[in-house]
């Protein structure tokens, strides 16, 4: 545990470090070169706030509501008979909003474990270019969960009081668009359960998340959504979340195909339920649909956010 601690901690020092050392090397071939540039916002680095599963360094627009469906059928391992997981299905629904274009809230429900959940999203620095650029965003994302199911635990003597079916999660995302192809983020995560049912688990888990795009033609991308986890909840059982798909822009909204080995859609199910297999086929096919109604009117220095 003393390592995935040491691990996690010496990961976002890495990040600071070889930020300063972007920053300083582009700082000075802008001195050589002489160039005076206006600073330019980089923008759609992802198509969405949302990479699959996890947050992406994008945010939502000042006043714009994103509404937001993610869909999820069974194993394909399940066979004919179940129509490869397409008789089965869980889903999330969500709605976000953007207070400013550096802020953005959302709550969603879930139908495993009929969770309620809700997060806080903070952008701390956007990627520019031009004169001085900044090389890399950084958001900062806190959320909770709420376990709804009558018996939350198999355990009956355990109480389910409402703060043992919290869970509580906290993440910082850096991101960079390298150029109109390809967007690369990472994204250090601590998650804790306010109680688990065995002694031999711990309450808190910690996670590396990656996040990829890479455009394909105008209107679709190829996405990757990954997390290791340093402190895996179940260390003889269960995978690491892995979701693949394409992202499809349609322009009234963005539209998602993916293959995922996680049943669950939000930050406590990904990294504390036991994830299927890959290889074995324990993967289910899903889409996830965005539309975006825009509230308020767009003031001016919002425009070049979203």
């Amino acid at each position: 545990m003393k390592q995935s601690y040491r691990f996690f901690i010496s990961s976002i020092m890495l990040l600071g470090m070889s930020w300063q050392a972007i920053m300083a090397q582009e700082d000075n071939l802008i001195g050589l070169l002489g160039e005076e540039t206006e600073k330019e916002q980089v923008v759609n680095a992802f198509k969405s706030p949302r990479v699959v599963n996890s947050h992406s360094i994008e945010m939502l627009g000042a006043g714009a509501l994103d509404f937001r469906i993610l869909h999820r059928f069974g194993k394909i391992s399940d066979g004919f008979y179940n129509l490869f997981g397409l008789d089965n299905a869980s889903m999330r629904m969500s709605f976000d909003y953007g207070i400013s274009s550096n802020l953005s809230i959302g709550i969603g429900r879930s139908t495993n474990r009929k969770e309620m959940d809700g997060f806080a999203k903070y952008r701390l620095l956007s990627q520019t270019r031009g004169s001085k650029p900044i090389p890399i965003s950084l958001v900062l994302v806190g959320g909770a969960a709420y376990n709804g199911l009558r018996a939350p635990f198999s355990n009956p003597e355990i109480e389910p009081t409402f703060k043992r079916r919290l869970a509580y999660y906290t993440q910082l995302i850096i991101g960079r668009k390298f150029n109109e192809k390809i967007s690369l983020q990472l994204a250090p995560t601590w998650l804790h359960r306010n109680i688990v049912e065995q002694q031999q688990i711990d309450n808190d888990l910690m996670a590396i998340e990656l996040g990829a795009r890479y455009k394909l033609v105008k209107r679709v991308a190829l996405i990757i959504d990954y997390s290791y986890i340093l402190n895996p909840p179940f260390p003889n059982s269960g995978h690491n979340p892995l979701s693949i798909g394409f992202d499809i822009d349609t322009g009234g909204h963005v539209f998602q195909l993916h293959f995922s080995n996680a049943v669950g859609m939000n930050e406590r199910a990904l990294l504390s339920e036991a994830n299927g297999d890959w290889l074995n086929g324990d993967i289910q096919f899903g889409f996830n649909l965005s539309r975006v109604f825009q509230l308020k009117k767009i003031k001016k220095a919002d425009q070049l956010v979203h």
